[in-house]
């Protein structure tokens, strides 16, 4: 049987046979021997197993290893549904043993000597990505473009460039420890830590690591202004924000697309948002007919993908992913561009990982859709502004969270948030070093 276009693209990529963790030897993140701290303490991590398995284990404490490095401990992290790609193994380059988790806040534990702006005993929070704060995209404030934080090579090879090295998700962006763990390791230090003030508590605060930077970033790269008819893929906490945020650019309509639970707690947050539960849709009509119903027959004048390319609702991209022809499917990316008005704006903010079959270029190309990769949102462009939106009461992060839990039970949280269990939504994760609740927290569940 000929090989798949991915797995040809992927052995032109390797070549030698060595991964591209072996060819980078260089990046003291792979070298797991310069973590450890020489005093031998360990510390509680969630770890990557093996394809749907992950567990909480004990693993040394990382030390301050760069004169930029600051190590955090940790008071709060999460669990995002980008998560649930490396859990299913769908992201390549995942190690066995690799901890988790890119978004968290902590206080600091310790600084290397050329960190200045930040020092032992502050609350921070981390970007998600790893900026050097120097090269070209970071002077630009375009953080997860940075050119000097990861030298993956398959990456390289796919994309034709590099994204910046991220915390905790895979070889594939760098291979630096995540933060789903006690203390972490911040490289760059200097560059890549937001001081929280007093009055936004880390229940808050923890969420400008990514979610809400990500929303924003897809709403306004994409374009939204003053009059906007916005539909929505996904009523996850990206998509939720993304309805706040679509209101806050001038949006005089936002419509939900999704299925279950997930609406309903749109319809209670967001009274305004329209939704569309394409599970129950009568026989013959579909996403793009029943929205192109709802708007005069033309369809929104904007779309934002907000859940990812590892999902296929037919059984042929599902045939085709599990057999390797694909790794995401262009269901919803089609669904957006055939229901999106004539020079309408398509926005993708959901992970996609390499490359999809019948995608419908035709239309994109024939209607003149401004078909556009929002990217990992660049956080350090957005981060002083959100913070102050929060401060204002313009936006409350608590609205997406759910739950708060226990680093000790964050693998079976995993399961359950795979699950779409016990209406879990975002959590947020509490360690020894943690704070007490702030007002409006959920309260504590065990498992």
């Amino acid at each position: 049987m000929a090989l798949s276009q991915v797995a040809y693209k992927l052995e032109q990529l390797i070549g030698d046979g060595k991964s591209a963790t072996e060819q980078n030897v260089s990046n003291p993140a792979l070298d797991r021997s310069k973590y450890a701290d020489p005093s031998g303490e360990t510390m509680k991590a969630l770890v990557w197993e093996g394809k749907n398995t992950v567990k909480v284990v004990d693993v040394p404490k990382p030390r301050v290893v760069e004169d930029r490095d600051v190590v955090l401990k940790i008071t709060g992290s999460t669990v995002c549904g980008s998560d649930l790609h490396l859990l299913h193994g769908s992201v390549i380059e995942m190690q066995k043993g690799d901890i988790l988790g890119h978004e968290f806040c902590g206080v600091v534990d310790s600084v290397g000597s050329a960190v200045t702006n930040v020092k032992k005993g502050d609350r921070v929070v981390a970007s998600f990505q790893i900026a050097c704060g120097s090269c070209m995209y970071c002077k630009q404030k375009l953080s997860s473009q940075c050119s000097q934080t990861n030298t993956n090579t398959i990456e390289r090879g796919m994309y034709g460039g590099n994204t910046a090295g991220f915390f905790g998700y895979s070889h594939f962006t760098g291979g630096f420890a995540g933060g789903q763990a006690e203390y972490t390791r911040v490289p760059f230090g200097d560059v890549n830590l937001l001081k929280l003030p007093d009055d936004v508590p880390d229940e808050k605060g923890l969420y400008l690591s990514d979610v809400i930077a990500t929303s924003w970033n897809c709403v306004v790269d994409t374009g939204v202004k003053e009059g906007d008819v916005v539909a929505i893929w996904g009523a996850g906490p990206i998509g939720q924000m993304c309805v706040d945020f679509a209101y806050i650019n001038g949006a005089k309509r936002v419509i939900v697309i999704d299925q279950n639970w997930r609406l309903d707690l749109i319809k209670e947050k967001y009274p305004r948002a329209e939704t569309v539960d394409f599970s129950k849709l009568p026989k013959g009509e579909t996403v793009v007919s029943t929205l192109k119903k709802m708007c005069d027959g033309e369809g929104p004048t904007v779309c934002l993908e907000c859940v990812a390319g590892e999902y296929p609702k037919g059984w042929a991209h599902t045939i085709e992913i599990m057999t390797g022809l694909e790794t995401d499917t262009s269901e919803l990316l089609n669904e957006m561009i055939e229901s999106v008005q004539a020079f309408g704006r398509v926005g993708v903010t959901g992970v996609y990982v390499g490359y999809t079959n019948h995608f419908n270029i035709g239309s994109l190309m024939n209607r003149g859709i401004r078909f556009i990769g929002n990217g990992q949102a660049p956080v350090h462009k957005y981060w002083h502004d959100l913070l102050k939106m929060i401060q204002e009461g313009k936006i409350d992060p608590l609205k997406m969270v759910s739950h708060r839990v226990r680093m000790e039970d964050l693998d079976k949280v995993y399961y359950k948030f795979d699950k779409k269990e016990d209406g879990m939504q975002k959590v947020f994760v509490e360690t020894k070093f943690s704070a007490p609740p702030c007002e409006g927290s959920p309260a504590l569940t065990t498992y």
